[in-house]
């Protein structure tokens, strides 16, 4: 009689005590953004319309056509004056860095964002209990990682992970390893660094495909601090939704237009391939089919399918053509987008991918203008311009789409937790974006290189 009495409780009490442990292992699943910090070098630093010239000057292989190449490519950059450069190239080292110019450069990137984020959040270096750093072009022994740990005495038992080679898209990548990290690990404060070493990556060959990226990239960086903590979630300012990484690697083609090589003269530099806006658009398009049913409403996704096999059927039956092809409305659940501002192609093509308008490119479009493209970190600044501009507000949800070498596009969805208006790294200048023109003097300065007489300058 017993035995009835008791097996029906303990299987009660087994079921509850299961479901306990669902919702408290889904509870503390969580992964909130406390705060972040993006890196603005000193004023000095700034690469303008005439140090840009002298740089280019100083690279003995190249010539009048080269020349041309480059000033057609940084007049349609979208690039401004303002962008910052590694303190080498003002030294004169551009060209023959050394090692203590790269350690110079990663130093001051993570102490200036670090000793920041720990005095305005209150956490200190020894609760760190995980440490993420990416930084794509850069292998040092020991790792970037130990440094930092090195110098600011982390503890003994801290996690930590040190990423190199996932290009533009590295950012998500580290935030997708705190997540899972999170899952199995309660009630932990994590850091993810991100950044790209400048200072001794100048390419100095003339390969027209490999000269580019001398033209896009720029020193910049970001310290972001994360917790699974429930009791610190009226603190946060973002909460991560879901995370979607997509990887083209097994593609021959996706794998070789964007890499790292030297060139027929053995100068070292990184490849852009024609096939990258094709590579690129290919892991956007499979990337939000993966995302779009996990922040879009169902009604939404429901349309699309109706409206797509609908305009197929017109076609092929009753021979109705449609000029475009269906596109989901990502509005409906997606209020900012923060998108990689890879170059201006690059946001072109994620504007027609997605049907967005202007409003929408503005934050992208202003960071690259103003910032350059800074690799993995840019993301940040984006989304810096859109906490500065006092857009992000409680319950808004943001969209971050990163593109990277492989090739990998990866996406996720923040929710807002509160109204932000801090404007950051913005600050001095926040006001004055949009300007009425994002074009540059480049062509006003060095149009002479286009004009048929044209010979090259002096060294």
């Amino acid at each position: 009689m017993m035995i009835v009495i008791l097996a029906p409780c303990l299987l009660v009490l087994c079921l509850l005590h299961l479901f306990y442990k669902f919702i408290d292992q889904r509870r503390n699943q969580s992964c909130y953004i406390l705060d972040y910090e993006c890196f603005k070098p000193t004023d000095d630093r700034k690469v303008s319309t005439e140090f840009s010239g002298d740089m280019i000057k100083g690279c003995k292989n190249l010539g009048i056509e080269e020349y041309r190449f480059l000033l057609r490519a940084i007049v349609s950059s979208g690039i401004g004056e303002e962008t910052y450069g590694p303190r080498n190239f003002f030294l004169g080292r551009g060209t023959n860095p050394r090692l203590s110019d790269s350690l110079f450069e990663m130093d001051e990137f993570y102490s200036k964002t670090l000793d920041r984020l720990f005095s305005r959040s209150g956490v200190s270096p020894q609760d760190i209990d995980i440490l993420v750093v990416n930084v794509s072009v850069m292998a040092l022994v020991p790792s970037l990682t130990s440094r930092i740990i090195n110098h600011y005495k982390m503890r003994e038992d801290i996690k930590s992970y040190n990423l190199s080679g996932m290009g533009c898209s590295a950012s998500l990548i580290s935030i997708n390893l705190v997540q899972n990290m999170f899952k199995s690990h309660r009630n932990k404060f994590a850091l993810v660094l991100t950044s790209e070493s400048i200072a001794p990556n100048w390419y100095n060959g003339n390969e027209k495909s490999m000269i580019l990226t001398n033209c896009l990239f720029r020193c910049g960086g970001c310290s972001v601090l994360l917790t699974n903590r429930k009791a610190l979630e009226k603190q946060a300012m973002f909460k991560l939704k879901c995370l979607v990484r997509t990887h083209l690697g097994a593609s021959d083609e996706a794998h070789a237009c964007c890499q790292q090589q030297e060139d027929d003269k053995g100068h070292l530099g990184f490849f852009l391939g024609k096939t990258l806006p094709k590579t690129a658009s290919r892991a956007l398009t499979q990337n939000l089919r993966t995302i779009a049913p996990k922040i879009l409403p169902l009604t939404a996704i429901c349309r699309y399918i109706l409206l797509s096999n609908l305009q197929k059927f017109g076609a092929k039956f009753l021979q109705i053509r449609v000029k475009g092809k269906m596109s989901l409305n990502f509005k409906l659940g997606v209020d900012h987008f923060c998108l990689h501002p890879g170059g201006k192609a690059v946001i072109d093509g994620v504007k027609r991918s997605l049907a967005l308008t202007e409003e929408d490119m503005e934050p992208s479009r202003m960071t690259l203008h103003r910032f350059g493209n800074t690799s993995a970190s840019s993301l940040w600044y984006v989304l810096g311009y859109m906490q500065a501009k006092k857009r992000l507000k409680k319950g808004d949800r943001v969209l971050m789409i990163g593109f990277g070498s492989g090739f990998k596009c990866n996406s996720c969805m923040w929710e807002v937790l509160k109204d932000l208006e801090d404007k950051n790294v913005w600050e001095d200048c926040v006001d004055h974006f949009p300007p009425k023109s994002l074009s540059n003097p480049y062509l006003q300065k060095y149009g002479w290189v286009n004009e048929d007489s044209a010979c090259m300058p002096p060294p």
